[in-house]
């Protein structure tokens, strides 16, 4: 499966990004699908996962209440609402497509291009 990540951008503290990763060349609905991000310096973390239909979701401590993670399947396409943003998610965003379980442990099998959150204090 092929993954293309965007929708990010520079916004002001507060403000917020929807994100967007289309999957294209296999079955989108077998895949746990997730975000991950990566900031200058510091290693990638995890940020959201949800299951292949869509029906549970998983979050960082450090994004909860702040950033929702959803995914269209007739679209194929996971989706982050990124709200209330600060300068400490100032990152790359990348999208992570998983075949096997799902969730912050999961193995990830593909991986998108990643999309820059620059967010200005």
């Amino acid at each position: 499966v092929q993954l293309q990540a965007s929708g990010g951008g520079l916004v002001q503290a507060g403000g917020s990004l929807r994100l967007s990763c289309v999957a294209s060349g296999s079955t989108f609905s077998r895949y746990g699908m997730a975000w991950f991000r990566q900031a200058p310096g510091k290693e990638r973390e995890f940020v959201a996962a949800i299951t292949r239909s869509g029906t549970s979701t998983r979050y960082a401590d450090s994004v909860k209440g702040r950033i929702t993670i959803s995914r269209d399947n007739a679209k194929n396409t996971v989706y982050l609402q990124t709200n209330s943003l600060k300068p400490e998610d100032t990152a790359v965003y990348y999208c992570a497509a998983a075949v096997n379980y799902w969730g912050p442990t999961a193995t990830y099998d593909y991986w998108g291009q990643g999309t820059q959150v620059t967010v200005s204090s």
